[in-house]
C-alpha cells in the first residue's frame, strides 16, 4: 500500500511531460489557413551554347567574304573566332570574328546572356523581359510614353494595337519619338541611340530603318547605324537583339569598304544579320 502514492505521482509526471511536449513542437505553432509561399518558376534555359561554335563554317564564309582567299593559316584564325572574356559561362558568353581584306573589313559578334532572377517572387522570364526592355529603350525603339510594346502569347514582338507610329501602316518602322523624328528628317538622319554623327537609312528606306521584328524569338528589334570610320570612310553596323524565354541574344554585323567612296549596303547587312539571328534562335530551341 506504501507504493501506491508513488505510482500515482509517477503517472502524473509522465502525463505532464507528454502534454508539455506539444508546446515545443513547431507544428503546433502553425496556424491553419496560412498562405503558402510560392516561388516563381525558373527559366527554360539553364546553360548556354559554346559561342565560337554556334555559327557554322559555311555561314562564316558568307558573312566574312574574302576570308577564303587568305592563306589557310589565316583563314583558320579568322574562322575560329575570339571568345569574349567571361567569369561565368552559364550566365554570359560571346565570340568575335574579324576579317580584313583589301576590298573591305567585316566584323561579326554574337553574345548570349542567360538572365536569372534572384527574387523568388519574380520569374527568370519576367526578369529577362525587363533586361530586354532596357536594351530596346536604349536603341530608341520604345513606344510612346516610354513603355515597351506588349508581347503576344505566340512569341511575337510586334507592338500592341495602336502603338504603331503614323507613317508606317505596315508596322515595319517601329521607331518613335526622337528616334523616328531623327530618321525621317531631311538631310539629318541621326539616331539618338548611337551617338553624334551616326546615321540610319534614309527617308526612302522605311523598311530598313531601326524597327521591331515580329518573327524572331519572343521579342526582337533591329538597329542600323552608319558612322564615319576615318577621314571619309564609313562603317555600318547592323544589330539584332532578341529574347527567347530567359536568354537574350545580340548579333552585331558590320562592314567597312576599302574604298572611301563606297557605302556599305544596309539591306544586305540586315538580311544576313537577321538570318543568323534566326539560326541562333533555332539552335537554342533544339
Amino acid at each position: 500500500m506504501a507504493y501506491v502514492p508513488g505510482v500515482a505521482l509517477l503517472v502524473a509526471l509522465v502525463a505532464g511531460c507528454s502534454a508539455g511536449s506539444d508546446a515545443d513542437d513547431p507544428a503546433a505553432d502553425s496556424k491553419p489557413g496560412s498562405p503558402a509561399v510560392t516561388t516563381a518558376p525558373p527559366g527554360k534555359y539553364r546553360t548556354l551554347p559554346e559561342s565560337c561554335r554556334a555559327v557554322p563554317r559555311s555561314t562564316l564564309k558568307d558573312l566574312l567574304p574574302g576570308t577564303a582567299e587568305l592563306p589557310e593559316e589565316q583563314q583558320e584564325k579568322v574562322y575560329e573566332g575570339t571568345a569574349s572574356v567571361t567569369y561565368d559561362t552559364d550566365r554570359k558568353v560571346g565570340c568575335r570574328w574579324t576579317s580584313d581584306t583589301p576590298d573591305a573589313s567585316w566584323n561579326l559578334s554574337i553574345d548570349f546572356e542567360r538572365v536569372v532572377s534572384y527574387d523568388p517572387s519574380v520569374s527568370d522570364d519576367d526578369r529577362a523581359r525587363e533586361v530586354y526592355a532596357t536594351k530596346q529603350e536604349d536603341a530608341g525603339l520604345a513606344t510612346p510614353g516610354g513603355a515597351t510594346p506588349s508581347e503576344k502569347p505566340s512569341g511575337s514582338a510586334s507592338a500592341s494595337p495602336g502603338s504603331t507610329p503614323s507613317g508606317s501602316p505596315d508596322g515595319k518602322t517601329a521607331a518613335t519619338g526622337s528616334s523616328a523624328a531623327g530618321s525621317s528628317a531631311a538631310g539629318s538622319n541621326t539616331s539618338p541611340s548611337t551617338g553624334t554623327g551616326s546615321t540610319t537609312p534614309g527617308a526612302g528606306d522605311e523598311d530598313l530603318r531601326p524597327r521591331l521584328l515580329d518573327d524572331l524569338g519572343d521579342a526582337a528589334f533591329l538597329d542600323d547605324v552608319l558612322t564615319p570610320a576615318g577621314s571619309t570612310a564609313q562603317h555600318r553596323t547592323v544589330s539584332v537583339v532578341f529574347r527567347t524565354s530567359n536568354v537574350i541574344v545580340t548579333v552585331h554585323y558590320g562592314e567597312q569598304p576599302g574604298r572611301v567612296t563606297e557605302v556599305p549596303d544596309s539591306r544586305e547587312l540586315q538580311e544576313k544579320a537577321q538570318a543568323l539571328a534566326r539560326n541562333l534562335d533555332e539552335t537554342l530551341s533544339d
